[in-house]
């Protein structure tokens, strides 16, 4: 739980890091600056390095607890070898965002680079809760908990939300908030155009989530009906997060992209995923 938490406690820090114009608070990687790890106190010091350091020492912090959890489900023998591999999922990510962070100084915010950034930093939150929701059951067959047309439109939701992720960071890339004051690199593309694509593509997937709502309230045969509630207690659950998620977007939209909104957007994407994952694997039971 803790690593999950600060997974999506990281999103967070570097969206402010970004919003706050400091991605290049720190000039240099694995430095801070030529020389020194840390930043260093004088008198044309500003916030920016203090607040760049501040995401990459998270970074350390979300690697002890990354390394903790893989620790802790290697120590289930009893467990599947599936389920020990997937322990290790968030420590090899968060090596791997180490890299890609510093590769986002190195060529200075390349929105491309940060893009990825970004994405892997979704994928790291789905793994996580698959991680959290795999250890409270069994390693038995899945045993479906929703009818066949609920799980065929379930499906379909994961790439849905895939494409608005992208779409999302493509928009994003395009906009003004670079990640510095004074290097602006962005995707040479119409910004309201990529806006409205993205607006389509979340329209899309908010309507899959509407068809799965109201096809796992007919319930399923295969198993208890509890079950059969607890899918669709994740199934509404996903729908408020993404309805807040437009929500947002449209007024972040409308009032001009405020840092603070585009934030809160952030990390709401992150608990959209989070409530991705739990809709999905509720799909289905293991003994």
């Amino acid at each position: 739980m803790a690593n999950l938490a600060a997974q999506v406690l990281i999103v967070g820090t570097g969206g402010a890091v970004r919003l706050t114009g400091s991605g290049l608070g720190c000039s240099t990687w694995p430095q801070c600056e030529p020389g020194e790890f840390t930043p260093v106190m004088h008198e044309a010091a500003t916030f920016h390095p203090f607040v760049e350091f501040g995401n990459r020492t998270l970074t350390g912090v979300l690697a002890v607890l990354a390394l903790a959890a893989a620790w802790v489900v290697w120590q289930r023998t009893d467990r599947s070898r599936a389920f020990r591999w997937l322990g290790l999922t968030p420590l090899l990510g968060v090596a791997v965002q180490a890299v890609v962070g510093g590769i986002t100084v190195l060529v200075d915010l390349h929105p491309g680079v940060v893009a990825v950034h970004f994405l892997i930093s979704m994928a790291l939150v789905a793994a996580s809760t698959v991680l959290l929701v795999r250890d409270r059951e069994g390693d038995g067959p899945p045993v479906p908990t929703v009818g066949d047309a609920a799980r065929r439109v379930g499906r379909a939701l994961g790439p849905l939300l895939a494409v608005v992720l992208v779409l999302g960071v493509v928009t994003t890339g395009a906009g003004p908030h670079s990640g510095d004051e004074e290097v602006a690199y962005r995707f040479a593309l119409d910004p309201v155009a990529v806006a409205r694509a993205h607006s389509a593509s979340v329209w899309l997937y908010v309507a899959a989530v509407v068809a799965v709502v109201v096809l796992t309230r007919r319930g399923s045969g295969a198993v208890a009906s509890a079950a059969t509630a607890d899918a669709r207690r994740a199934a509404v659950v996903l729908l408020l997060v993404a309805l807040a998620q437009g929500l947002v977007g449209y007024v972040q939209y409308l009032t001009g992209l405020p840092a603070v909104l585009v934030g809160v957007h952030m990390v709401l994407a992150s608990l959209l995923v989070v409530a991705q994952v739990r809709q999905a694997v509720a799909q289905r039971t293991r003994a």
